[in-house]
């Protein structure tokens, strides 16, 4: 947070599209946190609202980009290397193309809010050349929705935003969990109503 409040303007927001990009490639920092760091910012005048939301998305949406064109371009041929295969192996690669093509490229608009699953994910949208225009249209348009509330949210409660960000630090190692788990039902009830309904007909 200091040495974001060194930097103020452009570089400011340059530093901020940068991280949030190379978290997308792994890099060991926290996205909500740090947005939510630099929305506090906001509240003392060193970033405005409208530029921190545009860098934030042109960062997040650079990472998501890349990933997507990997597997566009090289699709399961890059799994054939030892080391991307370790992240993504190729029958887990099959079960992710068969969801994408399940729910078809609007399930890009919830890769968004799966952090755990974002990479893989998009790795497997792009491996079925899904248009790059959906990436943009359902990933990037969930990230309209998301980033401004997040940073919005954090200006709407003030002073108080430390107390929040501790709150997130402490209970995110179970709120994270806990919410795979819940979307893991729902998707578990949906595939079985569709079973049942298969065999109905």
């Amino acid at each position: 947070m200091a040495f974001l409040q060194s930097l103020q303007g452009a570089p400011a927001y340059a530093l901020v599209a940068g991280v949030l990009a190379a978290s997308g490639f792994g890099l060991p920092v926290n996205e909500d946190i740090l947005l939510m760091v630099a929305a506090a910012l906001t509240l003392h005048g060193v970033m405005e609202p409208l530029p921190l939301v545009a860098s934030a998305w042109c960062g997040v949406l650079c990472a998501d980009a890349l990933i997507f064109h990997w597997g566009h371009r090289f699709g399961a041929r890059l799994l054939q290397h030892r080391w991307a295969a370790r992240m993504l192996p190729p029958d887990r690669l099959a079960v992710l193309q068969a969801t994408m093509r399940r729910w078809g490229p609007a399930y890009l608009c919830l890769v968004r809010f799966l952090p755990g699953m974002r990479s893989a994910l998009l790795f497997a949208a792009g491996s079925m050349k899904i248009p790059y225009r959906h990436l943009v249209l359902f990933d990037g348009g969930a990230g309209l929705v998301e980033l401004p509330l997040l940073i919005y949210a954090v200006r709407l409660v003030g002073g108080r935003w430390q107390d929040i960000l501790a709150a997130v630090q402490r209970w995110q190692s179970i709120l994270l969990p806990a919410a795979l788990l819940v979307a893991a039902g729902v998707w578990l009830g949906l595939w079985l109503r569709r079973r049942r309904q298969g065999r109905g007909s």
